[in-house]
Order: structure tokens, then sequence, then C-alpha cells
């Protein structure tokens, strides 16, 4: 029962967030998702309704969760740099902005996104 409300309640947060966070073709919306075993980051232009491009963390082998995170982000920023996309907006998803959510944005801050 209390995970049904941890869900219901990630789920509000998130809602909550998307009523204010906008993704452009000039400054796209990076969407992060991290399930218990894998973490997944899409980058997303909300005003044509399309997923740019997207990244997870299923051929990663080296590392734990963290360090494979920190990877997603700085390849992420490499795919963003070669399409000329250096701005965006970061939507957390309703996760808590600690461990690995944190670390996908570190790894796209260390990689020249700015957000």
């Amino acid at each position: 029962m209390k995970s049904k409300n941890k869900q219901l309640n990630r789920r509000k947060r998130h809602k909550r967030i998307r009523m204010i966070v906008r993704g452009t073709n000039e400054r796209p919306r990076i969407f992060v998702f991290r399930s218990n075993k894998y973490m997944y980051a899409q980058v997303i232009d909300d005003e044509k309704r399309k997923t740019l491009f997207s990244i997870s963390d299923f051929k990663i082998k080296s590392g734990n969760k963290t360090e494979k995170a920190l990877k997603i982000g700085e390849s992420l920023a490499d795919q963003m740099k070669e399409k000329k996309m250096f701005e965006a907006v970061f939507d957390r998803g309703g996760f808590k902005f600690h461990g690995r959510v944190s670390a996908v944005a570190k790894g796209l801050r260390s990689g020249g996104i700015k957000f």
C-alpha cells in the first residue's frame, strides 16, 4: 500500500512540475526517469511534441548506478552539442534532485549544457 502512495505522490509532483517546465526547439526539456534498475533520459521539444533523442544505461556495464547516471549525462551532453544545443530545461520527473538524478545533471553540466 505504501508503494502505491509513493508512486501517486511522485506523479502528483511531476504534474506540478510539468505545468511550469516547457521545452522549445532552442531550449529543449531534458526528462529524467529512474527505475530501481536503470536510468533513462530524453531530450524533448514540447512545441512540436517530439522526442529528439534518448539514452539509457542498458549497455553501460562498468560502475555503480550513480557512475552510470553520470556517464548518461556526459554522453547526452555530447549528443546535444552535436545538434548545436547548448541550453536546456531540466525536468526531474517528480524525483528528488538527489543521487542518480543529480548525477545526470552533473554530467550534463560537465559536458557544457546550461540549465
